[in-house]
């Protein structure tokens, strides 16, 4: 989604001013890319910054001024900042300099969390508000949980897709040694119950799984304790989210969603990885594997759904109705 390049000397005005902008990192906000801690989709990602949902899409340059202050300028020269982020994606210097006539807005603070700081400025701080200002952008905080965690805990499972599935693998590989899950464990075409309801979805625990990632890093807290795989005693199914939320992925195949509810990336091996959003929902799949579903009342849950018979058939209308990055 976006890159940086903390070194390039790379100025923007900031608010029409003569005050410049260092710009720090910049990341797209497109129907088919654009930061999921804003909204569901792509209107609602732009409404979170007082944006029209335009097709051709914008993007966030986050930087500071020369107090030190955070800003997030927005920009309609869409090209320029892809260019700009795939170059130091790749490691490239890239001198990201809109021209003022295609900034758009500048807003206070930064939506998303920004390591890097500029050099010989002051330390990032929100810039002060003038009587009538909006709030400063924030990102979500780390300790809570809550749609935009729980769309940022889907993103990183995404990126993450080998290492959380290796897990997955490890799970039925101990399910088939006779541990918890029965003789054959969850195993990617279910068993028992899975394969009954036709969606991957049986009797059988919640992966002890952490949105850090097996790899670890700075992404939201564990799930669960490792050392209760089933997450201890619960009063109800978690299941039951899940199903709801594939209901509503049928649904979109009936009543198209709004745009970029469903997104399609690439994935290795010739495959997709999908990422759709509803109502208190997050689903993370590969076109040729399984499923991940996060939801908004199972805190810092990931909750695996298996192959099944029905599913295949899902992802595969699903990755035809997707927006995918130009």
């Amino acid at each position: 989604m976006g890159g940086t390049d903390p070194t390039a000397d790379n100025t923007v005005e900031a608010d029409g001013t003569d005050d410049a902008l260092y710009v720090l990192t910049a990341v797209l906000l497109t129907p088919a890319q654009y930061p999921s801690v804003l909204g569901d989709d792509y209107p609602a990602a732009c409404a979170a910054l007082e944006l029209e949902p335009y097709a051709e899409g914008y993007g966030l340059v986050l930087g500071q001024d020369g107090a030190g202050a955070r800003w997030t300028v927005i920009v309609d020269d869409v090209s320029l900042v892809a260019v700009a982020i795939a170059s130091w994606d790749c490691g490239m210097e890239y001198d990201l300099s809109p021209d003022e006539r295609s900034v758009v807005a500048a807003l206070p603070g930064w939506p998303l969390a920004v390591a890097s700081a500029a050099p010989g400025l002051p330390a990032p701080h929100d810039p002060e508000p003038e009587e009538g200002d909006r709030a400063p952008l924030a990102p979500p905080a780390g300790d809570g949980w809550g749609p935009a965690q729980r769309r940022l805990g889907a993103d990183e499972v995404a990126l993450q897709w080998a290492a959380w599935r290796a897990q997955m693998d490890e799970s039925e590989a101990d399910g088939a040694d006779g541990g918890e899950g029965g003789e054959g464990g969850p195993g990617p075409e279910g068993s028992g119950p899975a394969e009954a309801d036709g969606d991957g979805i049986g009797d059988r625990p919640h992966s002890p799984v952490d949105p850090t990632g097996p790899t670890g890093g700075n992404r939201p807290h564990s799930l669960s304790d490792p050392a209760d795989p089933t997450g201890g005693d619960r009063p109800h199914d978690p299941y039951d989210g899940v199903r709801r939320a594939l209901a509503d992925l049928r649904g979109y195949l009936e009543e198209a969603p709004p745009v970029g509810r469903v997104r399609s990336s690439f994935a290795a091996g010739g495959a997709r990885m999908l990422r759709a959003d509803g109502p208190g929902w997050s689903l993370v799949a590969r076109t040729d594997d399984m499923a991940f579903v996060l939801l908004d009342d199972e805190p810092r849950e990931v909750l695996p759904v298996a192959r099944g018979p029905k599913l295949p058939a899902l992802l595969e209308a699903l990755e035809a109705m997707a927006v995918r990055p130009s």
